[in-house]
């Protein structure tokens, strides 16, 4: 038997009985195809989760009958990426996979080689929507109880200043003598993770982020491409660390 679907709702619902519409009720309804019996699990995004059941299908909507409530702890560290803006869909996929192995927060980071912009404005409006749509996508898909936030675009000095707020700031470079794992060394509590565009990070860049007090790491011999890097320090981060101890 799969995992119960997981749907997202501003609020899990107060009393024993629901309605999932809107959205997400059209989608449970006429997409799933959901049935009475069938088990689903509701999610406020913020660490809140309701199992449920379903009673009644509507045209666009599900009611259904709470079951149990959990509130989840986030995982230790907390993990931020920032991101380097990259070309097309490959951004998109980016913040997928990062989504879907864990990240906790995500800063879209205007570095200086970046093929694409953001320019304030419509555009950019457009594609930091697109991004956030494909986060809770992926959070969805990954049964996740927390959406990671995506925030405004940051440019180097800024995510520079941002670095001395975390208890460690790791900037993925090819180039780093220091490893993954000797940079997360003494369990720090708030990470930030910097991946740099497809044409890397420049030096100065890397001399403004270690100035701030960030620290280049590899993750090992093969260089990976922008859109998968962060997903695979993730995986790292999660073995390494105590964010993938399973839920009691």
């Amino acid at each position: 038997m799969g995992t119960a679907p997981l749907f997202l709702v501003d609020e899990l619902p107060a009393g024993p009985d629901a309605v999932l519409d809107g959205p997400e009720g059209r989608h449970a309804a006429t997409v799933r195809r959901l049935r009475p019996g069938e088990e689903i699990t509701l999610a406020d995004g913020r660490g809140g989760l309701a199992r449920a059941v379903v009673d009644t299908v509507g045209r666009d909507r599900l009611d259904v009958r709470v079951l149990d409530r959990a509130e989840l702890e986030p995982p230790t560290p907390r993990v931020t990426l920032a991101q380097a803006l990259v070309k097309g869909e490959r951004g998109e996929l980016a913040v997928e996979l990062a989504t879907e192995a864990g990240v906790d927060a995500i800063l879209p980071w205007r570095a200086a080689r970046c093929v694409v912009r953001w320019e304030d404005g419509a555009r950019g409006d457009r594609a930091l929507a697109r991004w956030r749509a494909t986060v809770r996508s992926a959070a969805k898909q990954a049964r996740r109880a927390w959406v990671p936030e995506v925030g405004a675009p940051v440019s180097t000095r800024e995510l520079a200043a941002l670095c001395p707020t975390f208890d460690r700031a790791l900037v993925l470079h090819e180039s780093a003598t220091e490893g993954l794992a000797s940079g997360l060394s003494g369990a720090p509590a708030e990470v930030l993770l910097v991946v740099g565009p497809e044409g890397g990070v420049a030096d100065e860049e890397i001399a403004m982020l270690t100035a701030a007090g960030a620290r280049a790491v590899r993750l090992g011999p093969e260089v990976l491409r922008a859109s998968t890097a962060a997903a695979v320090a993730l995986g790292a981060i999660g073995a390494l660390t105590s964010r993938w101890t399973p839920h009691g």
